[in-house]
């Protein structure tokens, strides 16, 4: 491998490491079991290399994100170990040259990166297992579902909403699998209905790279930019059922107001409930977390609040999580030829009946005859 070189960064929530990392960065993560989503934006950030001082996949089910980097043909330095990322300071410059890692030229440790093939038989192994992760999972949703049933099926204490809802399409966008390709699908759908936008903490920037600014941030805001909360008409922090609520203290220093809403269970959740309490007439949510491994890959061990909250607004709900793969290579040859000679049919039977029409196709056809001298 040839030599790699360059400015680390380095956050034990990979989230939050998004927004600082440059094209040419070398990621330093703590982040066991690389999920997809962040292994996507790390690919999108043009980083030179990740290293990560966790274990990338442990074998509890096969996440995908060590696939996503491998195929992006960017390195994936793995376990690298806690006490390097003690030894790594913000932009420091790393070094990784004939296995051997250096931190401003001096030499710290030996790596490997992770191969293809290796990659692709730790997820071999993780599937193998994967029966047994379901069988925890689905009594650890069903457990929760018992307790929280009355919390989340009842109606809620919210706070106030300041933008009129009720009647209206609501659009909730989650930094999820394919968000980005998802907006590009739905952006004619947006434009046309102009519905109210709720975004989930760092959906509000991918809104904002659409040039579309959301009416509501929700979430614990600690993925989400300053400039998105500077922009937005209302934010609204989710809080622990006990009222503790962190995201409070960012929004406090930079002098911002919130309302508070204590609800068990994800962001995600609080948005959806939002919405159909405020009596949406249609939720149609972008990115979001509806299966098993999405939610392992975001380390809950089971997904009861999402498993009610779907129960209770599933109704109004069109899930636009995936719609890009719908129209994704959808213009082939055969359908333009198809299209175009299904546009011709018509103007050939107008042409057909219409006097005029055919009076000059004979004049055209006479003209041709005497230039080619026919």
């Amino acid at each position: 491998m040839e030599l790699i070189r360059g400015c680390a960064k380095k956050d034990k929530k990979t989230k939050n490491l998004i927004n600082r990392l440059k094209p040419g960065d070398i990621a330093v993560i703590c982040h066991r079991d690389l999920d997809e989503v962040a292994a996507i934006h790390l690919v999108e950030k043009k980083v030179k290399a990740v290293i990560n001082c966790d274990i990338s996949i442990s074998g509890t089910f096969p996440n995908q994100g060590p696939k996503i980097l491998s195929e992006a043909g960017i390195p994936l330095f793995d376990n690298v170990g806690l006490d390097f990322f003690d030894k790594v300071n913000e932009n420091d410059i790393v070094e990784i040259d004939d296995n051997m890692l250096y931190i401003n030229q001096k030499p710290i440790c030996s790596v490997k990166a992770l191969t293809s093939r290796e990659i692709m038989g730790l997820m071999e192994k993780a599937s193998e297992n994967i029966r047994y992760v379901i069988h925890d999972f689905i009594d650890n949703t069903l457990d929760y579902a018992i307790r929280e049933k009355d919390i989340i099926l009842t109606p809620t204490d919210m706070p106030p909403i300041r933008v009129n809802i009720e009647g209206r399409h609501v659009l909730i966008v989650i930094r999820g699998k394919n968000y980005k390709d998802d907006l590009k699908a739905i952006r004619s759908y947006i434009e046309d209905v102009n519905p109210v936008i709720i975004a989930v903490d760092g959906g509000a920037d991918a809104l904002l790279e659409f040039g579309l600014v959301p009416d509501i941030i929700v979430g614990d805001m600690d993925s989400v930019s300053d400039h998105a909360l500077t922009k937005c008409r209302q934010i609204i922090v989710h809080a622990y059922p006990d009222g503790r609520a962190p995201g409070m203290e960012r929004i406090s220093r930079m002098g911002l107001k919130a309302g508070i809403f204590k609800y068990p269970g994800t962001s995600e959740d609080v948005a959806l409930i939002l919405a159909y309490e405020n009596k949406a007439e249609l939720i149609v949510a972008v990115g979001s977390h509806t299966n098993m491994i999405d939610f392992l890959e975001k380390g809950r061990k089971g997904m009861a609040s999402t498993f009610l909250v779907r129960m209770k607004v599933g109704y109004k709900v069109i899930d636009a999580k995936g719609v890009s793969e719908l129209y994704r290579n959808r213009l082939k040859p055969s359908y333009i030829i198809a299209m175009f000679l299904s546009v011709l049919f018509p103007v050939a039977m107008v042409a057909k009946m219409s006097p005029l029409i055919q009076e000059l196709y004979h004049l055209i056809t006479l003209r041709l005859k005497i230039l080619l001298g026919l």
